[in-house]
């Protein structure tokens, strides 16, 4: 059973054809593949997601146009119902408030910068020359901030987002490190291996 996010990768790492592995065969770069999968999700992926709560926390429209794409319309009643206790517990268990989600969005940008420091030297991936889990991790974690159209569920396009948070997405798509996430969902979602461990994290 693939319990995480972490179990999902090294499984799709295990199916994949030789020279195509998420994590390479080359321990030094698996370590550093590692070391950076670590940091995405225990700093961007939190952050990201308290992020994007705050700011769509009093748009019960787009949760349910977005959240309840395809289920029954007794479903879709029923969330807008019970938006605001369903928001209330998310924000309780996220910790969720407007200054946390100031903090949250100073971490974000900090992982950007570090990860467009990375890029600059011309590289076409975070560690050596190929796809891994790094990159795959950070563009999937990144999503709240770039609402990328390849993402593997719809998400609100910009020009839909409170004023601040479409300024923010806007922002977030010109840092060379959220270039970098979207040519990775414009260039590699459709691989077979990024395709088993699938961007929507």
């Amino acid at each position: 059973m693939l319990a995480d996010s972490d179990d999902i990768l090294t499984w799709a790492d295990e199916q994949a054809p030789p020279g195509h592995r998420l994590y390479t065969d080359d321990p030094s770069l698996a370590e550093d593949v590692r070391a950076l999968e670590l940091d995405f999700n225990t700093r961007l992926g939190p952050h990201s997601r308290r992020w994007l709560y705050q700011q769509l926390r009093e748009r019960r429209d787009l949760a349910i146009s977005y959240g309840c794409h395809g289920v029954p319309a007794w479903e879709r009643i029923l969330l807008w119902i019970g938006y605001p206790v369903l928001i209330a517990i998310v924000s309780r268990v996220l910790d969720v408030t407007p200054a946390n989600a100031v903090e949250s969005e100073a971490q974000v940008r900090a992982t950007f910068d570090a990860v467009g420091d990375r890029l600059a030297d011309g590289r076409p991936y975070l560690c050596g020359d190929r796809f891994t889990a790094a990159d795959l991790t950070f563009s999937a974690l990144a999503a709240p901030l770039l609402m990328p159209p390849g993402y593997g569920v719809r998400l609100p396009r910009p020009m839909e987002l409170p004023e601040y948070a479409a300024a923010v997405v806007h922002e977030m798509r010109e840092h060379p490190a959220g270039e970098h996430a979207l040519k990775m969902f414009s260039t590699e979602r459709a691989s077979p291996v990024a395709g088993a461990a699938s961007f929507a994290a």
